[in-house]
C-alpha cells in the first residue's frame, strides 16, 4: 500500500509541476487548482496508457483529450462556479460550454497527449511505477 501511495505521489507531482509550468509558458500565470488538475490528469492517463499498452496514437490522443477536457470542466465547476475563484473563462471562445471548456483547448489537450504518452512509457520502463 505504501508503495502504491508513493507512486501516486510521484506521478501526481510530475503531472502537476509540468502542467503548472506549461500554463506559465502559455498564459504567463497559473493557479494552484491547475496544478491539482494537471497532477490528477497525469495519474489517470498514466494508469490508462499502461493498461492499454500499445495502440494507435490517435486513440491515445482521443483518450487524453477526453480525460483532460472532463477534468477541466469538473475543475471549472468546482473552482470557478462553486468557489468563485475565476481561474479561467472561455466565454469568448467559439462553441464554449459554460465558459469552462471549448473545442480549441480540447484540441490542444489532444496534442499535449503525444508527449504525455512518451513520458508515461519512459516512466513505466525505467521505474515501473
Amino acid at each position: 500500500m505504501k508503495n502504491r501511495l508513493s507512486c501516486f505521489c510521484i506521478l501526481f507531482a510530475i503531472g502537476g509541476t509540468a502542467y503548472g509550468l506549461l500554463e506559465i509558458l502559455w498564459r504567463r500565470r497559473t493557479h494552484w487548482s491547475m496544478v491539482l488538475t494537471g497532477g490528477l490528469c497525469f495519474v489517470v492517463l498514466y494508469r490508462i496508457f499502461c493498461s492499454i499498452g500499445r495502440c494507435a496514437m490517435t486513440l491515445k490522443c482521443l483518450i487524453g483529450c477526453t480525460v483532460i477536457t472532463i477534468a477541466e470542466f469538473l475543475s471549472g465547476f468546482v473552482f470557478n462556479y462553486c468557489m468563485k475563484l475565476c481561474v479561467w473563462d472561455y466565454s469568448d471562445r467559439k462553441m464554449n460550454f459554460c465558459g469552462q471548456i471549448c473545442p480549441f483547448y480540447s484540441f490542444l489537450w489532444a496534442l499535449l497527449t503525444i508527449p504525455v504518452t512518451h513520458i508515461c512509457r519512459f516512466i513505466e520502463r525505467k521505474f515501473s511505477l
